[in-house]
């Protein structure tokens, strides 16, 4: 297939992209204009592998119920081998003091192999560590510097549009997702979904898929659509690509992916998600499960029937950096790789980002 050409992020940071999410921010924002001339262009690689079941460690939590019920069922559904699997207990709050995570990375270091390249963490918290993100936090380290400026730059990700597949191998550390849900039950059918998504969309028969770009009126959340696709980019037989107000979603068939930025968003009805659908919406604390803040977070896109999401724990202001660069998220996704390779490649600085879903979600991989 053509590689993407995706619009270009400055790693150094766009400084006219720095002012927080929440409401204090828009007057300081409303400079910023719905679509900017895009930054100079970027190719995405040509991928040559993805992850698959054997790269991937699980980890079970047996302090949660729940985490032991969606391990085993993910143990069943991918075929992961005894030493694939780490059990242990871990307490079950939203964050971790740094003493319990670093207990926790070293048992996980201690006890996989140099075969195990991705990890899956089977529940929906602990999400972080101080003001990082676990999963932030399991492949850079832990900035607690990050805590007393949240709203800077943070640790570059070398993964970042990479077109590595084994990142242990290569960058000496691995990326993780949640496999996270309410309960056992919607944990299980996450899992399901990511299983039956595999290879799904290159099917013959299948109708097309659509990747929706939504726009909002809010100022300071919908400063990704300056990366959105140009009209017409990649579209073919298995993709279209839609630029539309965050409304048209309900009505779209067959999502394949929904990006956009608000503090809520409207998932009832649930969209019509092609097989590994993806979704996340830019804002302050999506990645804040739990929090008592009033906004939508990751887990609402995997309610509503979504494979995989992004959220940030804590306040990263609107950095493009700090979420998922539209098209790259595409580009990589469209050539076959997993889910969280997708994700996780997309994001430059992720060390507030939460990934959540089903890691090994392919559904442009041949089978």
């Amino acid at each position: 297939m053509a590689l993407p050409v995706v619009a270009g992020l400055a790693l150094s940071g766009l400084a006219a992209a720095q002012v927080a999410t929440d409401s204090s921010a828009l007057a300081a924002s409303a400079a910023l204009p719905v679509r900017a001339q895009a930054p100079p262009a970027v190719v995405v690689p040509r991928l040559t592998g993805r992850l698959h079941a054997a790269d991937i460690g699980l980890v079970i939590n047996l302090a949660d119920p729940d985490s032991v019920r969606i391990g085993e069922h993910y143990i069943a559904a991918r075929g992961l081998s005894p030493d694939q699997v780490l059990r242990l207990d871990v307490p079950v709050r939203a964050a971790l003091t740094r003493g319990e995570f670093d207990g926790l990375r070293d048992r996980i270091d201690r006890h996989f192999g140099r075969g195990i390249q991705a990890l899956a963490l089977a529940w929906a918290q602990p999400y972080a560590v101080e003001c990082n993100s676990i999963t932030g936090a399991l492949a850079l380290g832990v900035d607690s510097e990050l805590c007393q400026r949240s709203c800077g730059a943070s640790r570059a990700s070398p993964y970042f549009n990479s077109a590595s597949f084994k990142p242990l191998t290569d960058l000496g550390w691995r990326p993780s997702m949640l496999l996270a849900a309410r309960n056992a039950e919607q944990g299980r059918a996450l899992i399901d979904r990511g299983v039956a998504a595999d290879g799904a969309l290159l099917l013959r028969g299948r109708p097309p898929a659509t990747a929706m770009f939504l726009t909002t009126d809010d100022v300071a959340r919908r400063v990704r659509t300056r990366l959105y696709p140009a009209p017409g980019y990649l579209a073919g037989p298995r993709v279209d690509i839609r630029i539309a107000p965050a409304a048209e979603l309900a009505a779209a068939r067959q999502v394949l992916m929904a990006i956009t930025g608000s503090a809520r968003v409207q998932l009832d009805p649930p969209p019509d998600w092609a097989p590994g659908g993806l979704g996340d919406h830019l804002t302050s604390v999506g990645g804040d499960l739990f929090g008592n803040h009033g906004q939508s977070t990751a887990l609402a896109w995997l309610d509503a029937g979504a494979t995989a999401s992004h959220g940030t724990v804590s306040e990263p202001c609107n950095h493009l950096q700090k979420f998922p660069h539209p098209q790259v998220l595409l580009g990589h996704y469209l050539q076959g790789a997993t889910a969280i390779e997708a994700y996780w490649k997309s994001v430059a600085w992720p060390q507030q980002s939460l990934f959540v879903g089903e890691p090994l979600a392919a559904p442009f991989a041949r089978r």
